[in-house]
């Protein structure tokens, strides 16, 4: 094993009762170097990185943390060890100040176990301009930015001395220029010859910013390789076990009569004289960057915010949306952004959730229909291919794509003709993206329309029929397929005139 190798798991496998989790997966990573952990959503990333962090146990296998075994990880251990895990739900108190945050449960003490809050907040200075944040320690958590309390989070790690930090879907929530920012504190943290675990479904970032890879698929370990001798294609291929060969498959859809006009929408606080149309047969992209309005329009067609003025038809007719019930009657559905918080009932099972919107065409004199309720939500669950082991399983214990596909399969029952769609595929892994590319294909060409909002460029690109771009509140742009490129697209963004 050569001097900078800092962690290796070997032969790793876990079971749960019915399920091969992991067979034999190996992990190596050396010190200084940024590692890319590169696998579909149940590929056993998540299970690898919890046997890494204690809050597993392993079944076989062996850990060897700087060329020392490690016989029992556990959590505490782990720590001891310099491991930090940086998961998509942060784990800072909101309530509570950054320095608090920081040092929860580690503060520096005076003679006579009194907390030295000086120093507290001298360190946590210290620690905040490694990640190049500029910041008063003092203030609560939940006064910060998402970047920000991400920041705050590797200050954390590395105020448990971490030589190894995982980071799982660390630009998610990120604009670009945060996401630039993020990898100059990555790029600073090899330099210190801390090493990085980095999990993402976004393979242009792994190029831009990994040295290294290593694949799972089903649990097993495929390969790993030098980011500088693989292309993104091959990436997929070692993911899927198959070649990918249209990602964005093109729609035959015969363009149809507008499903939804809008004229003149405005908000109170962000949307300025919004006008489009949506066609059946149709699907129209919506760019911008974070804070343009977009999430802000669907929110207000759907009747989820109230607008100040304008006006909505639907195939034609005016339709008054004051509520989201008004909108799902109108045959209107919203896929959202955060589709845990707002999209599903997490405790509730895939039946319940499939046909939360469309109880009452299962309901006959006040009495559900229970059979027929199992019957539709098999139909869909067979037709989106959602992966469980049945639909009563609780929507909670389902991987991100399966979720999304739990929200898409309520929408479809409740026969909706206009389908909008907030970031469809954030946090997807690639197999599941091509399979809701092809379902978005599939309604669209049975007469549906769609509006997608989408903040990755190649997504908009590949899938969209016509794009409009919005800036400030305001639509900035339109291009129609053939025209797009993705520098005109961030000129309008960026509200420059092209």
């Amino acid at each position: 094993m050569e001097d900078n190798s800092y962690l290796r798991m070997v032969n790793i496998s876990k079971s749960f009762p019915g399920v091969k989790a992991l067979s034999q997966v190996n992990l190596e990573v050396k010190r200084g170097e940024i590692h890319a952990l590169l696998g579909e959503n149940g590929a056993g990333k998540s299970t690898l990185l919890k046997i890494l962090s204690g809050a597993y146990v392993k079944d076989e296998g062996d850990i060897y943390i700087d060329g020392k075994k490690v016989e029992s990880m556990t959590p505490r251990l782990a720590e001891q060890l310099g491991i930090s895990i940086i998961y998509q739900e942060f784990s800072s108190l909101p309530h509570l100040s950054v320095a608090e945050n920081i040092f929860l449960g580690r503060q520096p003490t005076k003679k006579g176990g009194v907390i030295n809050w000086k120093k507290c907040r001298e360190d946590s200075m210290f620690l905040l301009k490694r990640v190049g944040l500029d910041i008063d320690p003092g203030i609560p958590v939940s006064s910060l930015s998402v970047a920000q309390q991400q920041m705050v989070e590797i200050a954390k790690a590395l105020s448990r001395e971490a030589q190894i930090i995982v980071m799982d879907e660390p630009t998610a929530p990120l604009t670009q220029k945060e996401i630039d920012n993020l990898f100059a504190v990555i790029r600073e943290l090899k330099r210190q010859q801390v090493a990085v675990i980095y999990v993402s479904h976004r393979l242009a970032e792994i190029k831009e910013i990994c040295d290294c890879i290593t694949v799972l698929r089903d649990g097993c370990y495929v390969g790993k390789a030098l980011v500088k001798d693989v292309e993104i294609k091959d990436m997929i291929r070692l993911m899927v076990g198959r070649e990918l060969k249209d990602m964005y498959p093109k729609s035959k859809a015969d363009i149809g009569e507008p499903v939804l006009e809008v004229e003149h929408l405005s908000t109170k606080d962000r949307l300025q004289d919004i006008s489009l149309k949506v066609h059946r047969g149709e699907i129209l992209g919506i760019a911008g960057l974070v804070g343009a309005g977009r999430t802000e329009f669907v929110r207000a067609v759907f009747g989820a915010d109230p607008r100040t003025s304008g006006t909505i038809k639907i195939d034609g007719r005016q339709a008054d949306i004051r509520c989201p019930g008004d909108a799902i009657a109108r045959k209107i559905s919203l896929v959202p952004e955060d589709r845990k918080k707002q999209g599903l009932v997490l405790m509730m099972n895939i039946k319940e959730n499939t046909t939360l919107a469309s109880l009452k065409k299962m309901t006959k004199w006040g009495r559900l229909n229970l059979r027929q309720e199992e019957e539709i939500t098999e139909e869909y669950k067979e037709k989106l291919h959602i992966a469980a082991p049945g639909i009563y399983e609780t929507v909670a214990n389902l991987s991100g794509g399966n979720q999304q596909k739990v929200v898409l399969g309520k929408w479809l029952c409740a026969d909706c003709s206009l389908l909008m769609i907030d970031e469809p595929t954030r946090g997807i892994d690639v197999g599941a993206k091509v399979e809701i590319y092809e379902l978005m294909k599939e309604l669209v060409e049975r007469g549906m329309g769609i509006l997608m909002i989408s903040s990755e460029m190649p997504e908009l690109i590949g899938v969209c029929d016509r794009i409009v771009v919005m800036h400030e509140g305001r639509i900035s742009g339109e291009l129609s397929r053939g025209s797009f490129s993705e520098e005109t697209i961030m000129a309008y963004a960026a509200g420059q005139a092209v």
